[in-house]
């Protein structure tokens, strides 16, 4: 059986480091929580891009409300930019409708997650986030074989069914050797804007059981609040408070990249050292 090739790379494109965000199953909200990071890391200073791999379900231009399409050169295609100036790339942004269906089967989803990232202007990237579609399907594999991915974020809702499904990823992600490196649990409470009060809607939280159960070194819980929703609709996530609820993910991301950035270092001075010798 053939290698597979590696995906063709632009002469345009420095991406550091690049993160997956990935759930079990739909409907916890990890396109929000992919955004949400990515406006956080942003107003720290980092250069952030986010590659839309949820190609069936694509949500994050909408949720930055980018509504213009992508645009190409000789070098490859131009990713749109938030208004924070966070890149964008989504198949949402290539069809001439954005509630135009794609139905298309394993291979071609690939095949476009691939152009996505090997033929697209980044230019100079600290963080590319990747957001995954639910589950563990060829977008998964194809993302932890093809893209340098260096840990996942997992996210879930405070139910058991979830918490197992998210098991299934993290044990995919071990086996695959790549590193889990946190856990959001979204929607778990709510806070009554009258009395202050967390009120547990779907069940006392279970992001910290979690994490223990399967070695996640980090997690995160977020409120289940209507002020998301409204944000999103308009197209300004980015302009949302999130205060100090995803501190620890992000450090834990922070963390990792400057170890593998170290690791580089290492590998290159022992690369001169051996021309050297030679």
């Amino acid at each position: 059986m053939a290698e597979e090739e590696e995906p063709k790379r632009v002469a345009r494109a420095n991406v550091k480091h690049v993160f997956g965000v990935v759930s079990g199953k739909g409907g916890v909200g990890k396109s929000l929580v992919t955004s949400l990071l990515a406006s956080e890391l942003n107003k720290r200073g980092y250069k952030v891009g986010i590659l839309d791999a949820d190609v069936t379900g694509p949500s994050i231009p909408k949720t930055f409300g980018i509504t213009s399409h992508v645009t190409a050169d000789e070098d490859g295609m131009n990713p749109r930019a938030t208004e924070s100036g966070i890149k964008v790339m989504s198949v949402n942004m290539l069809l001439p409708e954005e509630d135009m269906p794609v139905a298309w089967r394993g291979p071609v989803v690939s095949g476009i997650i691939n152009q996505f990232w090997g033929e697209t202007n980044w230019e100079d990237i600290d963080y590319m986030l990747v957001d995954m579609p639910p589950g563990t399907s060829d977008v998964f594999l194809t993302v932890m074989h093809q893209l340098p991915c260096e840990g996942i974020i997992t996210v879930s809702a405070p139910q058991e069914l979830v918490g197992m499904i998210v098991g299934k990823a993290v044990r995919l992600a071990h086996d695959m050797d790549v590193r889990v490196l946190g856990l959001v649990e979204n929607m778990a409470y709510f806070k009554c804007d009258e009395c202050g009060k967390k009120h547990y809607i779907f069940g006392e939280p279970q992001g910290k059981e979690i994490a223990e159960r399967y070695q996640i070194p980090s997690f995160a819980t977020l409120p289940l609040d209507p002020e998301f929703t409204r944000m999103v609709d308009a197209g300004k996530l980015e302009e949302y408070d999130i205060e100090s609820a995803l501190d620890g993910i992000i450090q834990k991301l922070e963390i990792t990249a400057a170890q593998s950035d170290g690791a580089k270092r290492t590998a290159a001075e022992s690369a001169e050292v051996d021309d050297e010798e030679e």
